[in-house]
């Protein structure tokens, strides 16, 4: 598979030059994982940061009773990135990610995506712009679970 092409397709990776979008793809690691197994297990420490490029993946949290639930499914054409927090701070990851279908991944670890922000810092604005649209839409949607759940709490004192 030519990488180069389909990071092309990522909207926000459209500024990169060619010749650092090579760069890039030359970093890239791809992995081949079964319908249901994890990709990422929550509280693993983690460093790298993964671009699904065929099939689906759960995204799964464990409730504080040890309930795991899914909280989002990400697909290959909705070009999503997951792991990226654990990529930046090299800390447990937040969220268990399984294979709901065959898949196809990409992933960069912590040290070579530093070395290409340092050596194409231009282009690693770019990645990072990708990066932080992707932890401000997760945050956002976390926070409007929290609300609701808030709500449910204060009808359920009302109520009681």
């Amino acid at each position: 598979m030519e990488y180069v092409k389909y990071l092309r397709a990522f909207p926000l990776l459209s500024k990169i030059g060619d010749e650092d979008l090579k760069a890039l793809a030359g970093l890239l690691k791809e992995h081949k994982i079964a319908a249901g197994e994890n990709v990422i297990t929550e509280g693993d420490v983690g460093a790298e940061m993964y671009i699904l490029i065929e099939g689906s993946v759960d995204i799964i949290k464990t409730t504080v009773f040890g309930d795991k639930f899914v909280v989002a499914t990400l697909n290959a054409d909705d070009h999503c990135v997951f792991g990226e927090m654990a990529m930046i701070d090299n800390d447990k990851r937040s969220a268990t990610v399984r294979a709901k279908t065959n898949c196809k991944t990409l992933s960069i670890d912590h040290a070579s995506f530093e070395r290409f922000c340092d050596e194409r810092p231009q282009s690693g604005v770019e990645l990072l712009r990708l990066i932080s649209i992707n932890l401000v839409r997760n945050i956002r949607t976390e926070n409007n679970n929290l609300r609701m759940v808030y709500q449910a709490l204060i009808e359920e004192i009302e109520m009681g």
